[in-house]
């Protein structure tokens, strides 16, 4: 994993509240648990956790003027995830990135919403949150690609549902406030 640099949570915080449209209660709150902090190089840095909430891996978004988005080498992202939880949660969505778990969160704030670290139909820990009796649903982008997924996803696990977000995903849905179609338990 990078090295955290608190000091540069000066640069991270603002690009999540300011750019992203994230709440700084989330933001502080993520910093507090471990899940979200900042690199030397400025990035955002949210963690993967896997059995026991060990880290095995992490989404990494740049802050700065080019906007990019990778992993840390050697992420394993079958063997984990970044996640929002809520005490008592009334369902499950996938989205397919950490930025757009927290947007989701904000959007459904009685929803555990967990990314996948980009859209892929089959991650090993999914059965395990199938499990759970809690309606899931498959947040994959509003796209080509997210679409294939989700039906890809909902093929093999059939009791998936797909929550498609109004706009490309659920960030920009976040940042634009529109009217949501929830979907009814």
């Amino acid at each position: 994993m990078p090295p955290p640099d608190p000091g540069k949570l000066r640069i991270v915080k603002p690009y999540l509240v300011q750019d992203r449209g994230i709440t700084l209660s989330l933001v502080d709150s993520l910093v507090e648990s471990g899940r979200l902090y900042a690199d030397t190089r400025g990035n955002a840095v949210f963690l993967l956790l896997g059995k026991e909430n060990r880290p095995v891996g992490a989404e990494l978004r740049g802050t700065g003027p080019a906007c990019w988005r990778g992993m840390t080498p050697g992420s394993q992202k079958d063997l984990g995830y970044f996640s929002i939880h809520v005490p008592e949660p009334t369902m499950i969505v996938l989205c397919e990135s950490a930025i757009d778990a927290m947007s989701c969160f904000l959007l459904h704030p009685s929803s555990l919403c967990v990314s996948t670290s980009g859209a892929r139909p089959n991650p090993r820990w999914l059965p395990a949150f199938l499990s759970q009796g809690l309606p899931v649903y498959c947040g994959f982008d509003a796209d080509s690609t997210g679409d294939a997924m989700a039906q890809q996803m909902i093929a093999a696990y059939p009791a998936l549902r797909r929550l498609r977000p109004a706009e490309h995903d659920w960030n920009d849905v976040l940042k634009h406030h529109l009217p949501l179609d929830l979907p009814s338990h």
